[in-house]
């Protein structure tokens, strides 16, 4: 081992922890006027949300909430929300903000696995709140009731907030008057100190608990305005979640570029259109079913075309080609990145190049659609072949799993040994996504290692199948998933969700259509033996059920003499 050039030690003046509680700091004395929060008749500014953010951690250290303790949040995309991205881990705690789609009995177990101090319920869902708690009571031996903290909105009605307090909850706007608008809070003294816990989808009993730093944090929060170009005046519709992998880290950048945000209760295409003609909305970032929603919305409800440039950031699934090039089509300029909540939302980006400008609107949709190359504060990412570990070669068709190390991955699962073992085996984070690498070194996912269908031997790429059924101009959901096949073992079910405007009188006939559309643009065996119409089951983030669907297939039976 060599030796460095110097013994120079660390000390006060030249180290410190990384954490993105800075940036509001920051904000309010370089534009202390400035709007920070729109939320219907509400208007706060950078100096306000500083305030309210030091009141917040003033007044849960004063109920002792510090370090070691966690605060659940049970909200829509509120200011409140906003707020204790930075309140909560100001005072040393760690945020969990809990996805709002999720059932009593989820939010109890995950109230219970991370023994939350605190819950901080919007008044809409006050009810879920108190179910949840009740069954997190009746399974543990040892149940303490946390804080219950209700967050009042005059959007809503408000006899959701009479009752919340006639139950012993307190006032989130009656709490923050309690606490100090100067407290002095302090960073943490390690960066590796936990800033959040965010549970997964849950398509299990168990939902597994994803641990971030501050640290992390603080890196995807600079890389966020890096890679999307964003200047310091952006406008920000809060059309993710915050509660989905803490809105992809864009509460602390948005902090650090003194942008402003448009929160939203409920994300509809006619609000987001809306919201651009009102507020000059730039930015927003929404899953592929959002941007679906967005192209297909009716005449009545859009505003085309577009008074500006609007930019679009979309991650959480493979989007088809089709949907991209329907945004740009409509003045979208889309973004698309790759990520999961173990790296802090998006870690790839599909850099645009210059060279595409002049090419056919179709391919640049199809390049686009790929998952491209890391993001500039992750240090690798690859695709690997899981049993070797070496990389695939760049040729575009040799399947491997996607795999990551560096300062964007998770500290682990809470309390899950046995799952952190098998998540960072042989020293990379397991993905258990597969995928290719192309020539120029972009990636591009072809499956979850447990959607790949199998057929007569042969790897079928379910997401493949799944972007040209998109071409097709009836569909407007789709999801394929293997069905047990008498003669290949398994072959593509395709499970179809119609356009409103569609006549659904005939199915067979739509059927029939619909395989007849995709032997035009598959490989014959890749081409759907069956066709299933309805809505799709989706996990509380938006997500498919594949597994669901798998279920539903294999219960209907094998496909009889299938022939190619």
């Amino acid at each position: 081992m060599g030796q460095d050039i110097d013994d120079l030690p660390k000390n006060a003046a030249n180290f410190t922890a990384l954490t993105p509680l800075w940036f509001l700091d920051r904000a309010a004395l370089a534009h202390p006027d400035k709007t920070s929060l729109l939320h219907g008749s509400l208007r706060y500014t950078w100096r306000d949300t500083y305030n309210r953010c030091r009141r917040l951690a003033s007044s849960l250290s004063k109920h002792s909430i510090g370090l070691g303790s966690t605060v659940a949040v049970i909200a829509p995309n509120v200011p409140a929300l906003y707020e204790a991205h930075f309140g909560i881990p100001m005072a040393g705690a760690v945020l969990n903000a809990v996805n709002i789609r999720l059932n009593a009995s989820t939010i109890g177990f995950l109230l219970g696995h991370s023994l939350a101090a605190v819950v901080m319920v919007d008044q809409e869902y006050f009810g879920l709140a108190e179910e949840a708690l009740k069954i997190w009571a009746e399974k543990s031996r040892s149940f303490k009731p946390p804080l219950l903290i209700v967050i009042g909105d005059k959007n809503c009605d408000p006899n959701g907030l009479k009752y919340a307090l006639g139950r012993g909850a307190i006032e989130y706007e009656k709490f923050l008057e309690a606490g100090d608008p100067e407290f002095a809070w302090k960073p943490p003294e390690d960066e590796w100190q936990s800033i959040s816990l965010g549970y997964t989808s849950g398509t299990t009993a168990s939902p597994k608990g994803v641990v971030l730093h501050h640290r992390g944090a603080y890196i995807m929060a600079m890389s966020n305005p890096i890679i999307w170009g964003m200047n310091d005046r952006p406008v920000y519709l809060w059309t993710l979640p915050m509660f989905h992998c803490n809105g992809w880290c864009f509460p602390w950048t948005l902090a650090a570029i003194c942008a402003t945000s448009i929160c939203l209760r409920q994300v509809k295409a006619k609000e987001i259109y809306s919201a651009i003609a009102k507020h000059g909305v730039t930015h927003f970032c929404a899953a592929p079913v959002v941007l679906n929603s967005i192209v297909n919305a009716p005449p009545e409800e859009t505003i085309l075309p577009l008074p500006h440039t609007v930019h679009v950031m979309t991650a959480g699934a493979a989007p088809p080609p089709s949907v991209l090039l329907s945004m740009a089509e409509k003045g979208f300029r889309v973004t698309h990145t790759y990520g999961l909540s173990e790296t802090y939302g998006p870690s790839t980006v599909c850099v645009w190049k210059p060279e595409w400008d002049s090419l056919p609107p179709v391919t640049q949709a199809r390049l686009n659609a790929r998952q491209g190359v890391r993001y500039v504060g992750l240090e690798c990412v690859d695709v690997v072949n899981p049993k070797t570990m070496l990389p695939v070669p760049a040729d575009g068709t040799t399947i491997g799993e996607i795999v990551f190390r560096g300062n964007v991955v998770m500290k682990g699962y809470l309390k899950n040994p046995k799952a952190n073992e098998e998540a960072f085996a042989n020293g990379w984070y397991h993905s258990g996504d597969l995928a290719v690498k192309h020539q120029d070194g972009y990636i591009e996912i072809k499956d979850r290692a447990k959607d790949i269908i199998i057929s007569g031997g042969e790897n079928i790429s379910s997401v493949e199948v799944e972007n040209a059924l998109y071409l097709h101009p009836a569909i407007f959901e789709v999801s394929v998933v293997a069905r047990p096949d008498e003669r290949w073992g398994e072959s593509p079910c395709a499970f179809v969700t119609l356009k409103p405007n569609v006549d659904k009188s005939d199915e067979q006939r739509l059927a029939e259509d619909i395989i007849t559309f995709c032997k035009s643009k598959l490989p014959a065996y890749w081409v759907p033996k069956s066709v299933i119409f309805g809505p799709l089951p989706k996990t509380a983030t938006g997500k498919i059920q594949k597994h669901l669907l798998r279920a539903k297939a294999k219960e209907m039976g094998p496909v009889r003499n299938s022939k190619l």
